[in-house]
């Protein structure tokens, strides 16, 4: 099997049943015309427009079947993971998103989707975590930012209140695949667009060196730790890192021992840099994603690993076989 472990889908069910139940989240607006939609939270921005491709499946087969890819690994979409709302109410949303999402993924044999949690309590995302994998589901997609993008705080991954959301997913060994998101503060990267090619990597690399310098994954061996991107900017970093690890070893985890714990998607466009990337952390640790159906995503995804220099056993296992053993596929 040939698997995309990194792609995403908000069905077309999520909008339809949304806007019958919209009074039971006061903190979200359903912007709904001419069959497109947008959310809003909080009264803050609304979000980009929904994309057609991202709530159907159509396309989405085709492309698969032409690109010779037999499954998708699927989470929701970042914009609408409502990290910013009220506890009680992200803790809804989530069990709202998490069941339209199981439904209509249990009705196409190519999706096994992923759940999304409300990481601004981590007591709710661990309980919100057992309930889905019990449902079936084969991980979670979470943000890197749990207190919902532009909120101006500072919590990050590591953060104390998540040591629950942790725990859990360790217990359950969980893969817990780590996205980006869209994140515009720095307004720099509205010049050229440049959001998607280089605000989400400043994003995940800063996101995910709270999760290395605080130690989170030894603390929680069990969970299986993805990174979007190809661990973004990290893997050449990874030496700078290291240097402040040695000079600040009083408040910091080892970088480069909880780095090699992590697993990495193969979107990084370029075989060179494929090749590196199994350098520093052996190709069982990587497997083939897309982020189907971003436009900023690998469309060819299969492309990069063949023309990578790997054995053919270590393209079969980034095609599909690692992705069977993260995500429990056989199972």
């Amino acid at each position: 099997m040939i698997i995309d472990c990194h792609a995403h889908y908000a069905p077309e069910l999520m909008f339809e049943r949304l806007g019958k139940v919209i009074d039971k989240f006061p903190s979200i607006e359903l912007l709904a015309s001419d069959g497109k939609y947008r959310l809003l939270f909080m009264q803050r921005a609304p979000t980009r427009p929904v994309m057609p491709r991202l709530r159907e499946t159509d396309e989405r087969h085709e492309w698969m079947e032409r690109e010779k890819l037999d499954a998708q690994v699927v989470g929701g979409w970042l914009d609408a993971f409502g990290y910013e709302l009220p506890a009680d109410e992200g803790e809804a949303w989530a069990k709202f998103t998490n069941d339209v999402l199981m439904e209509s993924a249990s009705k196409d044999d190519a999706l096994f989707p992923l759940c999304t949690v409300p990481l601004q309590d981590g007591d709710r995302a661990a309980r919100v975590l057992e309930a889905a994998m019990k449902d079936g589901f084969k991980g979670v997609m979470i943000g890197t930012q749990p207190s919902g993008v532009g909120m101006g705080l500072e919590a990050g991954l590591d953060d104390a209140q998540l040591a629950p959301f942790w725990a859990a997913a360790s217990d359950l060994e969980a893969a817990v695949f780590i996205h980006p998101e869209y994140d515009t503060i720095d307004k720099r990267v509205t010049g050229y667009d440049m959001v998607n090619a280089v605000a989400r990597i400043n994003d995940l690399s800063t996101g995910i060196a709270r999760l290395l310098y605080g130690g989170v994954l030894s603390k929680n061996p069990g969970a299986k730790v993805i990174a979007a991107t190809g661990g973004a900017a990290l893997p050449y970093a990874l030496g700078r890192l290291m240097r402040h690890y040695d000079l600040h070893k009083d408040t910091c985890a080892d970088p480069s021992a909880e780095f090699q714990r992590m697993y990495f998607d193969t979107i990084v466009f370029e075989p060179s840099t494929l090749d590196f990337l199994v350098s520093k952390v052996g190709a069982d640790k990587i497997m083939l994603g897309s982020d189907w159906p971003f436009p900023i995503g690998d469309f060819q995804p299969t492309k990069v690993v063949e023309g990578a220099n790997l054995s053919a056993a270590d393209k079969t296992g980034i095609l599909g076989g690692n992705a069977r053993r993260v995500f429990g596929l056989d199972a």
